[in-house]
């Protein structure tokens, strides 16, 4: 099976305003697409631009929170359950509007004065709460790492610990989002670790390091892990989530455009 790549539209095609974004990557080729917050910009009028376009929209993330004081998703802080639940609902019924299978959650980052064990306690009994309804919706949840480099406070910071928490759930609306760029950065190993967690792994993102531009910038060898992916049959999504260099249009050079769809 060839495998599928969609456009994250928070990082890509910035030369436009968001909303002009999905007409950009339905010219470059692509039937699908993804971002990151899509909210301020209205579901109605997404929807309104996928559908004319005959886009299918492929992930995007719950709310993350109050990010000027430092939030970055609210899962796993105690004092941030209502709005959780609020940003999980909000989430859903744009899912829905958007036939949209698969939100990323956001850990979110070290709650200052509380232990690690409460923080995984209180994910834990936020996502056996929202998978339900997600399964309900048609909805998968992710759980996605995040490196320290680049987010120092960050709660999940390997594929280890974000395999653990998704275990401790064991719901089939519980999976992994695997970011190449963030494993790299923090664990690297990276063909040996997908394939080791790939019955969990349902999104693949992309960027190379150092940079975090468009494969082919950098140090991580991108046609051999997309050989692996072949070969091990993924039938997920890999989203293009890198800052472009030289402009989006150019970036996309090492994707052939029979292989955008």
């Amino acid at each position: 099976m060839a495998l599928r790549y969609s456009p994250n539209l928070s990082m890509l095609y910035t030369e436009v305003p968001f909303l002009d974004r999905f007409a950009r990557a339905s010219s470059a080729g692509f039937a699908a697409v993804e971002f990151q917050f899509p909210y301020d910009s209205g579901i109605d009028a997404i929807k309104e631009r996928v559908d004319d376009l005959e886009l299918k929209v492929v992930l995007f993330n719950l709310h993350p929170g109050d990010v000027a004081s430092g939030e970055l998703g609210t899962v796993s802080n105690p004092a941030r359950r209502d709005y959780f639940r609020w940003s999980l609902s909000t989430a859903l019924e744009a899912a829905c509007h958007l036939n949209c299978g698969r939100l990323n959650v956001m850990f979110g980052q070290k709650v200052p004065d509380l232990e690690p064990a409460a923080q995984i306690e209180c994910a834990v009994e936020n996502l056996a709460w929202a998978a339900p309804l997600a399964e309900e919706a048609g909805v998968t949840l992710l759980i996605e790492p995040l490196n320290p480099t680049d987010f120092p406070n960050c709660f999940i910071r390997n594929t280890r610990d974000a395999a653990n928490l998704i275990a401790a759930l064991n719901h089939p609306r519980v999976k992994l989002q695997y970011d190449v760029y963030h494993a790299q950065m923090a664990e690297g190993n990276l063909t040996n670790t997908i394939v080791a967690n790939l019955p969990l792994i349902e999104h693949i993102q992309i960027a190379d390091v150092p940079g975090r531009h468009q494969p082919g910038t950098g140090e991580i060898n991108y046609p051999a892990i997309f050989a692996a992916l072949e070969k091990l049959g993924y039938q997920g999504y890999i989203g293009l989530e890198y800052h472009p260099e030289g402009g989006t249009d150019a970036s996309l050079s090492w994707l052939p455009l029979e292989a955008r769809r």
